[in-house]
């Protein structure tokens, strides 16, 4: 585990860069990191590939960064309640990989474990699993 204090959000955010992928928390708007939100948009990263639960509202949270272009791609489980999430995503502006909480969940602990890959039943049988090996465990199709 990592155990480092910092001083403030800014040097928290040292080494954050255009073109990063970064994994915010919070559930809905509950817990989200309201202030390095705001050093993001202040610093003018782009090119961010951000895994969260949801995309905020249009003027909270990680609407804040859609606002000004500065993510080109979510991965989320939820994104319903923001307007300019829903426009870039179906101009092309954004890509968007949408996945089950629970997966998203599981993808973020197996990265975290260094395990490359899983099975999950979520999707299996739908255009997610277009392309993507499976398998059947104790009788039930997986991803």
């Amino acid at each position: 585990m990592i155990k480092r204090t910092v001083k403030n959000v800014s040097e928290a955010l040292q080494g954050i860069e255009s073109g990063m992928t970064i994994m915010l928390g919070g559930f809905g708007l509950c817990g989200i990191p309201e202030n390095s939100i705001a050093e993001l948009v202040h610093k003018k990263v782009t090119n961010l590939t951000c895994i969260s639960n949801n995309a905020g509202v249009d003027d909270f949270g990680l609407g804040l960064l859609l606002q000004n272009h500065q993510i080109k791609k979510m991965i989320s489980s939820y994104v319903g309640e923001n307007a300019e999430f829903e426009r870039q995503m179906l101009s092309g502006e954004l890509e968007v990989e949408l996945t089950p909480q629970g997966t998203l969940a599981e993808k973020c602990r197996a990265a975290q474990a260094g395990i490359p890959a899983f099975f999950t039943p979520a999707g299996y049988g739908t255009e997610v699993a277009q392309g993507k090996e499976t398998r059947e465990f104790n009788g039930k199709m997986h991803v």
